[in-house]
């Protein structure tokens, strides 16, 4: 393993816990000529006031991680465009400020502005009752919120990690527990790596059921992205096995699932579940690209690893919250006893873990896109894509 030099930001073990923190390219003296820096602050002030977060900037590629929200990412940009969209919410909000229950279970959105927010641990999708039988015979009755609650708990380890040698890696780790008495015990390790120059960030969990019985674990990643990648003629590009309107509304737009108007008041938001094609390893990709071509953004990721993705359109005006969701996941966005029916949920054993590793890209001029467009053209070539027109019971 190539060396590296690591600093503790949070230990709540140890009570360890930095308000600042600040390492670059002119503190380690690196031979790369790449101006890249890693830095730790404490907001202060209305919403956000003691939010943890730490901004990474690789020379042209910067995101910014949020350990006090589950280490999601609040936004970022990639040589001058930004990654991300515009929440009518101010954030990052602090969790205190987010009330999970409220509103039949929807309190989620009033912390909703991330880049990246994870959707589970224990359960995602929208609020209900759930009643299932456990392998005692016993029925249990719990009330679900909104995308679960991993993406409104604080990380109890952080730890930022810069390769001493090339390629000079730069890392943001952190743990995260999601447990309760009585309930589940689950700790999502996450590693955020990226590169010096490099238009690409290297996502890496690990989910560890830490119970001595058998637990249930949901995850999907919730990637937003607006303009300027979003705009009016944008389109997501995949290679498509099937894709299933989740409702009536997403139904209505199957002639344009695909594409993009801009920014129109009162839209209402259309979900589409992908099934997708994947290469000789596995793997598969999704683009959104922009109408002319020249810029877009890209996630790669294992179908073994997260099997589903949900694009979601909410292409309402730029004052409600312009914006398209990438989901890569384990599941579809479902109430969770429909994804239990149908295998979806994972149940991990005790002790049990599971992982996933996926990037995302930024492809900045026309040659990138067309490069994309192409890989994707060549996995489609190998398999007809199915276009379903209405919903389906079994998606």
């Amino acid at each position: 393993m190539a060396r590296y030099k690591s600093w503790t930001l949070t230990d709540v073990a140890s009570d360890v816990w930095l308000d600042s923190f600040a390492v670059a390219n002119d503190t380690l003296h690196l031979p790369t000529p790449h101006d890249w820096s890693v830095r730790k602050r404490t907001l202060r002030g209305g919403l956000r006031d003691g939010v943890d977060l730490i901004d990474v900037h690789n020379g042209a590629l910067s995101f910014a991680v949020v350990p006090t929200r589950g280490m999601g990412l609040w936004r970022g940009e990639y040589r001058g465009d930004r990654l991300g969209w515009r929440s009518p919410v101010l954030g990052p909000v602090h969790p205190r400020f987010v009330p999970l229950a409220d509103r039949g279970g929807l309190g989620w959105l009033d912390g909703f502005d991330e880049l990246l927010c994870r959707c589970g641990l224990e359960s995602n999708g929208p609020p209900g009752e759930d009643v299932w039988t456990d392998d005692a015979g016993l029925t249990h009755r719990q009330h679900l919120t909104l995308h679960g609650r991993i993406a409104n708990l604080p990380a109890h380890l952080v730890e930022v990690r810069v390769g001493l040698e090339p390629p000079f890696e730069l890392s943001v780790i952190g743990q995260v527990d999601e447990a309760r008495l009585f309930g589940p015990n689950l700790r999502l390790t996450t590693t955020y790596t990226t590169v010096p120059g490099s238009p690409r960030l290297v996502i890496h969990d690990v989910v560890e059921n830490r119970a001595a019985q058998p637990g249930e674990m949901q995850l999907l990643y919730h990637l937003n992205v607006g303009p300027p990648f979003l705009g009016a003629g944008s389109r997501v590009v995949a290679p498509l096995r099937q894709v299933v309107p989740r409702d009536g509304f997403a139904a209505a737009g199957m002639d344009t699932y695909d594409t993009f108007l801009g920014p129109t008041v009162g839209f209402a938001e259309q979900v589409y579940y992908y099934e997708l094609v994947a290469d000789s390893v596995g793997r598969s990709l999704v683009m959104l690209c922009t109408a002319a071509a020249d810029r877009g953004l890209v996630v790669r990721f294992s179908k073994a690893e997260l099997p589903c993705f949900t694009l979601w359109k909410n292409t309402g005006a730029l004052e409600d919250g312009y914006v398209c969701g990438l989901e890569p996941a384990i599941n579809y966005p479902n109430f969770r006893a429909v994804e239990r029916k149908h295998g979806r949920v994972r149940r991990l054993p005790p002790g049990g873990r599971w992982e996933a590793t996926w990037t995302v890209e930024v492809a900045d001029s026309r040659e990138r896109v067309a490069a994309v467009l192409a890989e994707i053209g060549q996995l489609q070539a190998t398999a007809p894509a199915t276009i379903h027109r209405t919903p389906r019971s079994d998606v």
